[in-house]
């Protein structure tokens, strides 16, 4: 079923406007009686039913609602160390569909990609776009964050006050298993570029809470890390 985004809690009637007003009536071409799904982006599903469409203004009348169902119960930020190209786009994506609530780009020593601050607004700007597309796909009940380009050091202290930090090292860590379980509410993940970490930015994490975390003997590629960390951590807390 059609899912739409709105950025407040509706009421029995609700009016649809621009982009998404034109792709429910030229894209779609949905008509008045079939049903959609808005989101008010913190959790919770209204069932709606068109009752007037135009190209610019649908009007949906909202006949029940229930908690989303797809939001896991433990909240995991990707602190991602900015890769190359256009493997952001990617990580942006399929982090959203495997259940992240937020993702911070972080710069790192071994980072070759360093955008000046106007590139990363703008680079931001496009990630978020991601974000929101991959959460109406995925069914998501809330719109995960893109954060701006932050730091390493700053990132960890950031992660550091919110909860639990695991930072995955190619060098060797904990497994998975041992370190997130069904208690598990909140986590921070780290994953580095290309090229990981430095030993001395591992030592800084752990300074300041981190767990150190492994993915296995095989070495992934920085566009895979985050995905299977998070699927893996999923499956540990219940959530898979």
């Amino acid at each position: 079923m059609p899912r739409f985004f709105i950025n407040y809690v509706p009421e029995e009637q609700v009016v649809i406007a621009g982009e998404d007003a034109r792709h429910i009536a030229r894209s779609l071409r949905m008509q008045s009686g079939e049903s959609l799904i808005l989101c008010d982006s913190i959790g919770t599903d209204y069932n709606g039913r068109i009752e007037s469409v135009a190209d610019d203004r649908i009007v949906v009348r909202v006949l029940n609602f229930c908690k989303s169902v797809a939001e896991p119960g433990v909240r995991v930020t990707v602190y991602q160390g900015l890769p190359k190209a256009d493997k952001m786009d990617s990580i942006v994506q399929k982090s959203v569909e495997t259940g992240t609530v937020g993702i911070v780009p972080v710069i790192t020593a071994r980072c070759v990609s360093r955008p000046d601050e106007k590139t990363a607004a703008k680079k931001i700007i496009r990630w978020q776009k991601i974000a929101q597309e991959a959460a109406k796909q995925s069914g998501r009940g809330i719109i995960p964050q893109v954060a701006p380009l932050t730091d390493f050091r700053q990132a960890v202290k950031q992660a550091a006050q919110a909860g639990e930090i695991i930072l995955f090292f190619e060098g060797g860590g904990q497994s998975i298993s041992k370190l997130a379980n069904g208690e598990t509410r909140e986590l921070a993940i780290f994953i580095g570029p290309e090229g990981g970490f430095e030993q001395s930015e591992v030592d800084f994490a752990v300074e300041n809470g981190a767990a150190v975390g492994t993915l296995g003997t095989r070495i992934l590629r920085t566009e895979t890390a985050p995905i299977a960390a998070l699927s893996a951590i999923m499956l540990a807390t219940g959530n898979m």
